[in-house]
């Protein structure tokens, strides 16, 4: 994936003003895969960092000591041993009121994933839970797997990227499990947290699940990739003012048939989730930085404030003024000058 890693050293890109910093993943070469992992001081100091910041890759962590309270995109909560975090590409998050904080990071691009696609869709659903807790024994199981993925990143012997993936792969599910209904401790629940994009938002109730159309339904299999493909491809900001139309060109479909895919898979149409990332990105915008209402407006594609205001109170309740009151993190500049990818 283009400029999802550097050389070890290598500057961050400078943001656009208003827009956090991006860290992206460090690898020794051109043939040394997109992954790393180990503690929190093998990995660097922007580990644990604590200053907004986005990244191009995913970011799997198993805290085994000390505390933080860690933000995410506008959920906020505690964290401590015995929990699984992951992060995705684009997320703003940082770690606040560390004491001692420690554990064990995986790093990896989606590029790294080309083995096991499926797991990113469980990447998303872990990623939607605001941290996971971990009995003693999915701690001890977890904690065995981060360890040996840390190892074989390490010492690199002959046929280790063969194994990351197989390790990376079987965290990935084993972990999902653990989502399951009635599987253990579970998800921290953050009735805070937002919904991130294909996610009802607060105050909407999301429209029942429907049959797709007579000769049109997508092999469900199918259907599910091309759903996942539709939500990773809004999810990025230069996507924030497109059409279905012109997301289905991107995808190599025609409108008609990404619709019944998506209908088929998530029960809403592509138009809504569209909204719902629009809505999504513009939360984010509101949260994190202090770009006026206008410029927030133009990121997600809206070059009238007055209508961008109007469609903010109709997808939410309240004014872009009032949400920012209430979910910004008073953080004075999320800008990070000389901050190292």
């Amino acid at each position: 994936m283009r400029s999802t890693t550097v050389p070890p050293g290598t500057p961050c890109l400078a943001p656009r003003a208003g827009e956090p910093p991006l860290h992206r993943l460090e690898t020794a070469g051109p043939h040394v895969p997109p992954f790393a992992a180990g503690s929190f001081d093998e990995v660097g100091p922007l580990s644990r960092a604590d200053r907004p910041h986005r990244h191009t890759f995913y970011e799997i962590v198993h805290i085994t000591a000390g505390s933080a309270t860690h933000v995410v995109d506008l959920a906020r909560w505690p964290v401590r041993p015995a929990q699984l975090v992951v992060i995705l590409p684009g997320q703003i998050h940082c770690w606040e009121d560390q004491r001692r904080l420690d554990g064990t990071l995986a790093l990896f691009t989606e590029d790294f994933l080309v083995d096991h696609p499926e797991d990113l869709r469980l990447l998303r659903r872990l990623a939607g839970a605001c941290g996971l807790d971990l009995s003693a024994e999915d701690d001890l199981r977890t904690g065995r797997l981060m360890a040996e993925l840390a190892a074989e990143h390490r010492q690199r012997t002959a046929g280790y990227e063969t194994v990351l993936r197989a390790l990376l792969h079987v965290l990935v599910v084993r972990t999902a499990r653990l989502t399951a209904p009635g599987s253990g401790p579970g998800p921290v629940p953050d009735p805070r947290r937002a919904p991130a994009p294909g996610e009802p938002v607060p105050g909407r109730t999301p429209a029942p699940a429907k049959a797709p159309a007579s000769g049109a339904a997508a092999v469900p299999g199918e259907a599910s990739a091309l759903a996942e493909a539709f939500a990773r491809l809004t999810a990025r900001p230069e996507t924030a003012a497109w059409s279905v139309r012109e997301c289905a060109e991107r995808l190599g479909v025609t409108a008609g048939h990404l619709t019944q895919a998506v209908r088929a898979a998530t029960g809403r149409s592509p138009g809504r989730l569209l909204i719902e990332a629009r809505v999504y990105r513009a939360q984010r915008l509101l949260a994190h930085t202090d770009l006026p209402v206008r410029q927030v407006a133009a990121r997600v594609g809206i070059t009238d404030p007055a209508y961008f205001c109007r469609f903010f109170r109709r997808e939410t309740g309240s004014s872009p003024g009032d949400w920012r009151k209430h979910h910004s993190r008073h953080h004075q500049s999320i800008e990070a000058p000389g901050t190292r990818a």
